[in-house]
Formats: structure tokens, sequence, C-alpha cells
């Protein structure tokens, strides 16, 4: 089936190139996947790379993983223990002593402390909510750079749109796309999620489907700890009954179409859709992207180092997409944002669920990876930002959020938390910023979310300040924000 729109659409972003290059020509049945991963190919092609050098760490990274802590984790009792507080403040576990002299970490985290001066931690994360400040409005804030103001009284927001702003991921693909045969843009092992609302701050919103994620979410609960082993990906495979060289076949017989409707050929000649369709047909055939995914290659004992948790395989399956050409990867923490057991948001029980669930989990996963990530000569062109959508409150009990807090839990604090960086370009062994005695409030250098968002920007070589045109065809920046300059070295 070949289908010609007959109007330009005028809802999509960079709609001044008239007609979308994915509705232009639509062929069905002559090729395995018609041209769902050809359109990705097409619509990344139109991004140009920003132009010169804006600085320190500016193009230095090459890769992206954002490990994303949703739930909120608690830096009082992870990366920025205090001193002489009263037992209604203090942590429950005993501070220890970081590679960084004057630098202490919790005891639930002995191998990261042995590793941080390998990264940068920003102890002065810090924000002022509007509103309910709850999980997906914080979500959202640090995936697309923007605030909505659709909340309802519950404090939930919307559910995702094709309206919304896009993942910081989508633009990055867009503007930057992968030069190997690889999935650009790859999330997993679950969504991002606050009670009923799914995914919203992980698609590509205005910019269209075909900058979304790869989402690579394997069935099973979040307390499946070995679902990674059930890991699919069969829309990278070709059916038993179709080869490379049938799929080659098919191609040409698509090109000999065109080359007989001159019409066509003519409309089309300037989207260079020969060269997208070959990079889908690459994608399928040549089967690196496949490969990444076949974890099971991993021996025994580098799977046991991360972790035999989902997590764990799910950050060494990371390595994996990053060492094939992935351009980003978010990792999303295996257990929904506002949930008992494995997850961050701890309003109750926090001392066993920290010691004995999350901590030991990020502790032995985050430095496997770093670790794995070094030796392999990837962290040089590879930025890992690791954190959640905000804090915990200094005070243990109290209600910040209209939540009910046991006297063994924190309620959510985004007015002071801690951020991790790594890679690219960005200094080891730093510390940017201060908590106060407390740990309420930045006691200097607050970072906005936003501007932690710009310097993903900045590290991948975009300008944070570059336009994109949302539905309403208006003009936005990636972000209104600046990098945080102190955080390259």
């Amino acid at each position: 089936m070949i289908r010609i729109p007959g109007q330009p659409g005028r809802d999509l972003c960079d709609s001044h190139l008239g007609i979308t290059r994915r509705d232009l020509l639509r062929v069905g049945g002559s090729a395995l996947m018609g041209l769902t991963l050809g359109s990705i190919f097409s619509l990344q092609g139109k991004a140009k790379a920003a132009g010169s050098n804006f600085g320190k760490g500016f193009g230095k990274a090459k890769h992206v993983v954002m490990i994303y802590m949703q739930g909120g984790p608690s830096h009082l009792d992870l990366w920025d223990p205090k001193e002489n507080l009263p037992e209604k403040m203090r942590s429950p576990f005993k501070s220890i002593p970081t590679r960084i002299p004057g630098v202490h970490f919790t005891e639930v985290l002995p191998e990261l402390a042995k590793l941080n001066d390998k990264f940068s931690m920003i102890r002065s994360m810090s924000y002022t909510p509007n509103g309910l400040f709850n999980h997906t409005a914080a979500i959202y804030q640090i995936m697309t750079g923007y605030t909505t103001d659709k909340v309802s009284p519950s404090g939930q927001l919307e559910p995702p749109s094709p309206k919304d702003f896009p993942n910081f991921g989508s633009n990055i693909i867009r503007l930057k796309p992968p030069t190997e045969p690889v999935l650009p843009f790859v999330m997993l092992p679950r969504p991002l999620q606050e009670s009923n609302v799914v995914g919203k701050g992980g698609s590509a919103g205005f910019l269209g489907k075909g900058f979304d994620p790869y989402t690579l979410f394997p069935e099973g609960d979040d307390l499946d700890l070995t679902k990674m082993n059930r890991v699919k990906v069969d829309d990278l495979k070709l059916r038993p009954d179709v080869f490379a060289t049938r799929l080659q076949r098919r191609a040409r017989l698509r090109t000999a179409i065109e080359d007989s409707m001159p019409d066509i050929e003519k409309a089309v000649a300037s989207y260079n859709l020969d060269e997208y369709y070959d990079k889908a047909l690459n994608l399928i055939s040549n089967g690196k992207a496949r490969e990444a995914f076949e974890i099971d290659r991993e021996d025994d004992k580098m799977r046991a180092r991360y972790g035999l948790n989902t997590f764990g395989q799910s950050l060494l399956l990371t390595r994996r997409l990053i060492e094939a050409g992935t351009r980003v990867v978010e990792v999303i923490w295996p257990k929904v944002a506002n949930s008992d057991a494995h997850s961050w948001d701890m309003h109750q029980g926090l001392t066993n669920r920290m010691k004995d669930q999350a901590a030991p989990m990020l502790d032995k996963g985050f430095s496997a990876f770093l670790q794995d990530m070094e030796s392999r000569g990837l962290l040089e062109e590879t930025l890992i930002v690791a954190l959640g959508e905000f804090g915990r409150s200094p005070e243990k009990g109290v209600s910040t959020s209209g939540n009910v807090n046991s006297s063994d839990g924190r309620d959510h604090w985004p007015y002071c938390y801690t951020a991790v960086v790594a890679g690219a370009g960005s200094k080891r062994g730093y510390v940017h910023g201060e908590s106060d005695a407390t740990g309420a409030s930045p006691k200097d250098k607050p970072v906005h979310p936003t501007e932690l968002l710009a310097s993903i920007y900045h590290a991948t070589g975009i300008d944070p300040e570059t336009i994109v045109y949302n539905h309403l065809n208006q003009p936005r920046e990636l972000v209104k924000a600046k990098p945080v300059d102190g955080l390259f070295a």
C-alpha cells in the first residue's frame, strides 16, 4: 500500500519542513517491518548538530546513561549523612569514610564509598515546587526540563500526551543520532510511574513517536528479581522464513517501485529515504542491536558481580548497549515510585528497607557498573547521571506532602538532595555544593534539576538553548537553564 497525504502537517515539531517524512511515503508489505524503524532514522536525520565549542566538557559525551532512582532516595541515609542531630532527624546508619578525605557516606554504601574518587557529587540539588510536589510532577521536570500545570487535587498528573515536552533522550537522539546500526535510545526495565500515571515524561511527546525510546520492559512483577532473564527483542529478529538476502531483495523491489514512479521520486528526492531505509535494514540484518541484548553471553562471574537482580542486570545490559553504540540509556529503578518494599519512597520502615533491600542493590550494581565501564574505556565518552526526583525530609515522622509518615520514615523533600555525575569530561572526586547542618537546604552552590539537564545536553555537544517547536508550532528551548560549569574538568 502506498499512501500520499494531501496536506503538510502543521501539528508537529519542525512543521516548516512541510509534509512529514513518515507520512510522505508509507510502504506496506515491501519489508518485514514496513517503515517503522526507517521512519525513526528519517526523523532523526533532519537534525543538525550544535556548532562551536561552548566551554569545558562540551561534546565529550558520545553516550548518556541516566540511572533514575524514582521514588526519592534519602540523601541523609545514603550520600550525605549528618552528625550530632537529635534522634528524630539522625540517620539510623553509621557514617563511614570514603576515598575523598572529609567526605562520608553511610554504612549502607560500602562499595561506592571506595569509588567516589571516580565521580562527582552534587550535594546541593534543590528546587521549590509549585503546589503539590508529587513524584510524577518531579519526574516530568527532570526528564523534560519543564513543569506542567495540570495537577489534580490528589497530586496526580494527567496521563502522557502527544503534547508533552520530550524526554531529554529523545531530544538528544534527534539532534545527535547514532552512527552505528543500533537502537538509539533504550529505556529499561520498567516505565516511569506513580500510581496509575504510567510513562509521564518518558516519551518523545510533541517530537513524535519516531523519537520514542525503545522500551524493554520484561514481563513480571516489580519484585520478580529474575525478570531480566526473560528479555525479549522479537521485533529485532528476522522471522525464520525471512533471510537477510530476502530482506535485501525486498529493499531492491521498493527501489524499483520508486524508480518507476517519477512523481514520487521527485517528491522524496531531498529526504534521503534510501539512506534511512538502509539504516533500518542494517539494524535488523546486521544483528548488532539484537546481540547487545543477549545478556546470557556474559559469564556467570560478571553477572554475579553486578547483582543477580533486576537493577544489577539492567546495568549490565546497559554496558552492553553502550558498547554496541546506543546513544542514550535510561535505567529506571525497578519499582514503581510510590510503593513499598524495594522502592525509595520510604514513608515508613526506612531502616530495614534501606539496609536490606534498596541500598544493597544500588551499592553492588552501581559500583560494578562504574568499574566495568572504566576498565573497558567506556567511561571517557559516557556521561553517567544518577539521582531521584527529590530527597527525603530531615525530620522523620512529619508530613511535608500530605503523606502519612511513621517515626521510621521520611517524606518528600525537594529543597535539598544529592545527584551523582561520572565520565565524559566531568570531574573525578569532586563535591559540588554543600548542604546545611541538617541537610534541609543548600549551604552554597544550589543546582536546579533543569541546570543538571542543561549540563547533560552540554556534555553531548548540544546547546541547551537550542530551539524546538511544540505541537502548536511554538518555539521552545530544550531547557531554560545554563550548564553547571563546575562539574567539568
